[in-house]
């Protein structure tokens, strides 16, 4: 089977520092184009290699060449770029949050249905096995009946003058940023979508995005889960699971990369304790997902559903933020 063919719009840090070297590491798919708004694409190119470079994004959707591509834009751009994408018959990897509300992310869920191609959001934390053997954990009646997940994501944002992380227009703000991941994590590992939401910030006085969000969410059935996320706390990337008998730590559930690739699962049960190393290459691992999915013609992991409920959670936490008010959701 061949592989995939991939371009990448923008020349964004994480493309060069996490996707463009994992698409070389995976099995199923190849980079043939970057682009980018000008010239300073063709210095990116070869420095990284890529036979084709663009000084338009427009120029390279309009390669019949490539099949699949990754979008890594500000938050704010991602709803504009898919739809282009989409139109132009590209598969479309696109970075998290996909979009500012769940109206927004509805309607690219929708342009991609309409267009026959596959669209994934980029939450290729739970690509890693560590997340898969939680689960197991958790269902397998080890730590009891599940009361409670705790997980927290932050990191000290050095630069307030940020292009997008402090520009509210832009999609930015801790909520939005590494918040979505704990709100992601919370739900994939119940299977289950909030009851209510309750929200509280730190403002940014000058920009008015949250340096710190730190949220309550009813999961039904007599769980409850917390979160935290921050520009002004250091890095931070965990989660534990509470249940009756005992708990499960995940202290690198975002970033396993951060820890070589391998993820830890500590349980806990009395004053047993079991630490599992788990090895994952978490950017090759999406990169090989996606580009399965398109080759097998199959659905994502991470489905359009997902995305949607996922935003409709981030846009509650917002408004119980704006309003001071317990949200119920619909």
């Amino acid at each position: 089977m061949e592989n995939i063919r991939w371009g990448v719009l923008s020349t964004a840090n994480i493309a060069q520092q996490q996707l463009i070297p994992a698409i070389g590491r995976a099995d199923n798919a190849e980079l043939i184009a970057i682009s980018s708004r000008g010239s300073q694409v063709h210095p990116v190119a070869s420095k990284l290699g890529i036979p084709k470079a663009y000084e338009s994004y427009e120029e390279l959707l309009n390669d019949s060449d490539i099949e699949a591509v990754y979008i890594p834009l500000p938050n704010h751009l991602h709803k504009e770029w898919v739809f282009k994408a989409a139109k132009q018959g590209k598969h479309i990897l696109c970075e998290k949050p996909v979009a500012l509300t769940a109206q927004e992310a509805e309607e690219m869920v929708e342009v991609c249905r309409e267009s026959n191609v596959k669209f994934m959001e980029a939450f290729m934390y739970q690509l890693h096995p560590q997340h898969q053997r939680v689960k197991e954990i958790m269902a397998s009646g080890e730590i009891g009946d599940i009361k409670l997940i705790k997980s927290s994501h932050s990191f000290h944002l050095q630069s307030r003058v940020d292009k997008f992380r402090m520009d509210k227009a832009k999609g930015g703000g801790s909520l939005y940023d590494v918040g979505c991941y704990s709100i992601h994590a919370i739900r994939y590992l119940l299977d289950a979508e909030p009851v209510s939401v309750q929200c509280f910030a730190e403002l940014d006085p000058e920009t008015g995005i949250d340096l710190s969000t730190f949220g309550y969410l009813n999961m039904g059935g007599g769980v409850r889960a917390i979160f935290d996320c921050s520009f002004d706390m250091t890095g931070r990337n965990e989660y534990e699971v509470i249940g009756t008998k005992g708990t499960i730590k995940v202290p690198f559930a975002f970033r396993p990369d951060n820890n070589g690739g391998v993820g830890k699962v500590i349980t806990q049960v009395a004053d047993i304790v079991r630490e599992e190393n788990i090895y994952g290459d978490l950017y090759r691992l999406e990169v090989e997902h996606f580009s399965k999915v398109i080759q097998m013609n199959s659905n994502p992991e991470i489905t359009g559903v997902s995305t949607i409920n996922n935003m409709q959670v981030i846009e509650a936490c917002y408004h119980s933020i704006q309003t001071g008010e317990l949200i119920e959701m619909k």
